[in-house]
């Protein structure tokens, strides 16, 4: 490894949250049909499920994946099955995960996100009569997700980042 490792400061629940908040609100903005749009819950989700496994886990990966499908319109339970499968490979992995750089490892959770969506192609498929494969185009949202991982893991760690210069004043 050629980065020193962090002593990260406890995250807040409170950060949690708004990063879950802000997430929902960019998969809330309206896209349209275009293809390639990351899945922004499912990005903070496998996050927090490698980061903290004990205060993210597949109970409220469920809880976002049911409010993920009222908002999309679709069979009720698909993102839910979706975001459930996610969270649990990434908390099987997450102590793997994090030896690495957040460059490699965005490596490891690309075949996280092409089998969550996976999952979702393959409901559609099975639950409609007269539904189609949608086309290999369609996991191009799994490879875009997949690149803005190190992005996230940049802005979702900075508030648990100590100092650089300590003040030293503070017992931390």
């Amino acid at each position: 490894m050629t980065q020193p490792n962090y002593i990260l400061l406890p995250v807040n629940p409170v950060f949690i949250t708004f990063s879950f908040v802000v997430a929902f609100l960019l998969n809330f903005l309206p896209w349209g049909g275009l293809l390639g749009v990351p899945d922004f819950v499912a990005l903070v989700l496998v996050f927090w499920s490698i980061h903290q496994p004990r205060k993210v886990g597949i109970g409220l990966a469920f809880t976002m994946g049911l409010i993920m499908d009222v908002h999309d319109s679709v069979y009720l339970g698909e993102n839910a099955l979706a975001f459930t499968v996610l969270s649990y490979f990434a908390i099987t992995i997450h102590r793997r995960v994090l030896w690495f750089t957040p460059f490699a490892q965005s490596l490891h959770v690309l075949p996280l996100f092409v089998l969550a969506q996976a999952l979702q192609v393959i409901v559609r498929l099975i639950v409609a009569p007269d539904a189609h494969f949608p086309g290999w185009l369609v996991f191009s949202q799994s490879l875009v997700t997949t690149i803005l991982w190190p992005l996230a893991t940049l802005i979702l760690l900075a508030p648990q980042k100590r100092a650089v210069d300590k003040d030293h004043t503070r017992p931390i």
